[in-house]
C-alpha cells in the first residue's frame, strides 16, 4: 500500500505561554493521499496554523507522528530540515508582503528559488517561463509585486513555491487577504496547478467558502479533526454532490457538527441507541439528584 504524502497521528503541540499551558493540537491525525487537493478549516485558534507549521518543518511537535512524503519530521536533523524546506515542500504565506522578494521582478523572483535550489542557468529561464504560465500571470513576468494586484501576487508565490518542484504545496490562508473575485483566481490556480502538476496540495483557511473548489475538506476544532466533507461526482454531467462526515478516532471519540448540536439542542449528555446500521443521538436526560437515602450511602 502507498504511503500517503501526509500523515498525521495523533499530533499533539503544547505551547508555554507566560507560565500558562495552551495545547494548540490535542491528538490530531489527519491522512492526505499523493495528489489530493484538501482544504483544512478551522477558525482562529483551532489549531490549523500550528498544524501547517510543523508540516513545512518550521516547527515540531510536541508528541504524535508526523511525516510528509516519506520524511519523518521528528527525527530529521537541522540540515536535512533545510533540505526539505528547500525540495520537498513549497509554502505560500497569507501576508503577499512575505511570499516575494519586493526589488525583484515576478520572473527574477522564481528564478531566485531555482538558484538557491541548485537548478542549471541554462534551464532557469524555460522553468520560469512555464511555472508563471500555468498560474496565468505570465505576462507580468517583468513586473515588481508592488506594480501586481494581491491576487496576482499570490499566484507569482505559487509559482516560486512550486519552482523546486516540490511533492507537498502547503498554503497558509492564501485568500486571507483578497477580494472575493482575486480569491476565486487565486483557488481556481491551485486547482490548476494540482491536476497539471499532481503535486499533493493543503490548504488551511478560516474561510468555509474555500471548500467549494476542492473536493474534500477537513473541519478542525480544539486542536483536532472534527469533520470532513467529500464532494464527488453525483451523475454524468459531472456535477459534484457533498457528503459529511465525523471523524471518529482510535479511541471512540468524535465531534458532532457544531450545526446538529444546535438544531438538536444537545448539552453535556446525549442518549446513544445502537441500531442495527447506524447509532441514534437523541437528547439526554440529566440524571436524578441524589436522595438523603442516596447520600447517607454514599
Amino acid at each position: 500500500m502507498t504511503e500517503p504524502h501526509i500523515l498525521c497521528t495523533d499530533l499533539v503541540r503544547i505551547f508555554i505561554a507566560q507560565g500558562v499551558e495552551v495545547q494548540a493540537l490535542q491528538g490530531l491525525s489527519l491522512r492526505v493521499e499523493a495528489g489530493e487537493l484538501t482544504a483544512v478549516v478551522g477558525a482562529s485558534g483551532s489549531g490549523k496554523s500550528t498544524l501547517l507549521t510543523i508540516l513545512s518543518g518550521l516547527d515540531a511537535p510536541t508528541a504524535g507522528g508526523a511525516r510528509v512524503a516519506g520524511h519523518d519530521l521528528l527525527t530529521m536533523s537541522e540540515r536535512e530540515r533545510v533540505l526539505y524546506r528547500r525540495h520537498t515542500v513549497g509554502f505560500i504565506w497569507q501576508q503577499t508582503s512575505r511570499n516575494l522578494v519586493p526589488y525583484l521582478s515576478a520572473a527574477d523572483n522564481v528564478e531566485l528559488v531555482l538558484s538557491i535550489g541548485g537548478r542549471p542557468r541554462r534551464e532557469r529561464a524555460a522553468r520560469t517561463s512555464q511555472l508563471l504560465e500555468l498560474v496565468g500571470v505570465a505576462a507580468l513576468a517583468d513586473r515588481l509585486p508592488v506594480e501586481l494586484s494581491g491576487g496576482q501576487q499570490q499566484r507569482v508565490a505559487m509559482a516560486v513555491a512550486l519552482a523546486n518542484a516540490p511533492a507537498v504545496l502547503l498554503a497558509d490562508e492564501p485568500t486571507g487577504e483578497l477580494d472575493e473575485a482575486s480569491t476565486a483566481d487565486v483557488l481556481e490556480a491551485m486547482r490548476a496547478v494540482n491536476s497539471e502538476l499532481g503535486v499533493t496540495t493543503l490548504i488551511v483557511t478560516h474561510d468555509a467558502s474555500v471548500s467549494q473548489h476542492v473536493r474534500r475538506t477537513v473541519q478542525i476544532r480544539d486542536g483536532r479533526t472534527a469533520t470532513e466533507t467529500l464532494r464527488r461526482e453525483a451523475d454524468d454531467t459531472g456535477a459534484l454532490h457533498a457528503e459529511e462526515f465525523a471523524v471518529l478516532d482510535k479511541v471512540g471519540r468524535l465531534q458532532l457538527p457544531q450545526d446538529y448540536v444546535d438544531a438538536l439542542g444537545l448539552t453535556e449528555r446525549v442518549r446513544l441507541t445502537l441500531q442495527p446500521e447506524h447509532v441514534e443521538v437523541r437528547r439526554g436526560v440529566d440524571p436524578p439528584a441524589p436522595t438523603s437515602t442516596d447520600e447517607e450511602a454514599s
